[in-house]
Order: structure tokens, then C-alpha cells, then sequence
């Protein structure tokens, strides 16, 4: 098991990305999809994951970039789905500890399309791990959603300090979305541009910051219909995204 381990202790950083030192100690240009590293998201029952499949045509690899795909289903008879969707994730395999996580990335746009790049705690129950939502698109919107979660926002329902913001996008380019993860906070970025910042903040309870006491994983999925997101309009699949590159920094 490969994990990037960085040293904590490092403290908010609210200077532009450009003028930090930063040292690049892991990356993926997606040449091939490398089993050491990535595995493909089982389905489950949640709104995200409901669609899951490993189906080849929900993935491609196409000049040097990951292809994740949304279809209808008229492929597999015997799978009930409506949809198929493809995901892909580092669980047990790559592990993100403090520092700087990067994805360069096209949207493509649906009704009801909900693709996502996040972070889950590596080895640790959901939500006491947290989750770190580091792009969330919905439908044709200009902007995406960056957003953290854990069992001080949800279970206790406490959204002091603000957990999330939203950053605009070009949605017909190539955008480059990025979270710095520090011991005392969290910054995120859309094309180095600050967006947004979730801090460590003093109070009685323990979970309000799990993002520093461990390593977390990466999730890049193509998501279909749901609560949030709406219904899908069918004769808008297939959509898809790429994935350029996905890279991660160690920040002095």
C-alpha cells in the first residue's frame, strides 16, 4: 500500500498557491490505470453510487486523460439500472495526508449529471473520517460546489464555521481544482484562485476537524440523478469528463 505521508503542524496558509513553495512528491497522468493505485467504485445504495458499474464503456483512456462516463442502459438486459455510471477511487491504496491536491478537468453537462472529485478518511468509518468535496457539478452550472462534511456538520447539524462555498467555472475548458489540507484548516482553490476556507476552530467537540488526523483517499465519479441533482434526462446521455492529471504537493 502506497500512502503519501507529510509532516504536520503546518499552519493556515492564506497566501496564492503560487508564491508557496511546493514539492511535488506523487502524481497520475493517466497512461494507463494502474491497479496499484486505482479501483473501480462498487455500486451501493446511495444517491452517488446507485448507477456504479464497472461496464467498459463507462471508461476510456483517450490522449493521456481518464474518460468517465454516464449512459443509459441499454447495454446490460440483465443489470436493472437505468443508468450506468463510472468512478474510479484510491481506497487502501493511496492514502493523502497535509498538502496539495490537484485535478486538472473537463465537465461535460446533462441534466441531472453530477460528476464529483472528493476525499474520504482512509481506514475510517463515514462521517467521523470527514469528507473533503473538492469539485461537485450539477446539471449545466457555471460554478461548482467545494464542500466538507463530517459528524460535526451532519450528525450534530452544526454549520458554525461555514461549511462550504462555491467557485465559477469555464464549462467548456479545462479547470484546475485544488484543496490545500493543513493541521488548523482547509483552503480550496479553482484555478488558483482562493474560493474558500474551512478552519479549525476551538470547541468541546472533537469532530469538528478529523481532516488533519489521518490520510484520505480520492474519488473521481461520474454521478446520475438524485436528490440533490434532479431527475435525468435520458436523451441527454451519454456525458462524460476528463481527467487530465490528478497531482499532490508537499507544501513548505
Amino acid at each position: 500500500m502506497y500512502l503519501v505521508m507529510l509532516v504536520a503542524g503546518l499552519s493556515f496558509c492564506t497566501q496564492p498557491p503560487s508564491r508557496a513553495k511546493k514539492m511535488l512528491v506523487w502524481e497520475e497522468n493517466f497512461d494507463t490505470l494502474r491497479a496499484d493505485r486505482w479501483s473501480k467504485i462498487p455500486r451501493g445504495r446511495s444517491d452517488w453510487n446507485r448507477h456504479m458499474s464497472d461496464f467498459d464503456s463507462c471508461y476510456a483512456l483517450r490522449n493521456g486523460k481518464l474518460i468517465l462516463r454516464g449512459l443509459r442502459n441499454t447495454y446490460l438486459p440483465e443489470d436493472t439500472s437505468r443508468f450506468l455510471t463510472g468512478g474510479v477511487y484510491t481506497k487502501d491504496k493511496v492514502g493523502f495526508g497535509l498538502g496539495r491536491l490537484e485535478i486538472r478537468a473537463r465537465l461535460g453537462a446533462a441534466t441531472g449529471a453530477w460528476p464529483a472529485f472528493w476525499l474520504l478518511g482512509q481506514g475510517r468509518k463515514y462521517p467521523e473520517g470527514g469528507e473533503i468535496d473538492v469539485m461537485e457539478r450539477l446539471n449545466y452550472d457555471n460554478f461548482v460546489y467545494q464542500t466538507v462534511h463530517s459528524h460535526y456538520t451532519i450528525d450534530l447539524k452544526i454549520n458554525n464555521p461555514p461549511k462550504g462555498g462555491t467557485g465559477k467555472i469555464n464549462p467548456s475548458d479545462f479547470n484546475v481544482y485544488a484543496v490545500e489540507k493543513y493541521a488548523d484548516s482547509l483552503v480550496f482553490y479553482i484555478n488558483d484562485r482562493r474560493t474558500f476556507a474551512y478552519p479549525r476552530i476551538p470547541t468541546a467537540e472533537k469532530s469538528q476537524f478529523p481532516y488533519a488526523e489521518g490520510d484520505h483517499y480520492l474519488l473521481l465519479d461520474m454521478q446520475l440523478g438524485g436528490s440533490w441533482v434532479g431527475k435525468v434526462k435520458p436523451e441527454e446521455l451519454p456525458v462524460e469528463m476528463e481527467i487530465d492529471w490528478v497531482r499532490f504537493y508537499r507544501i513548505k
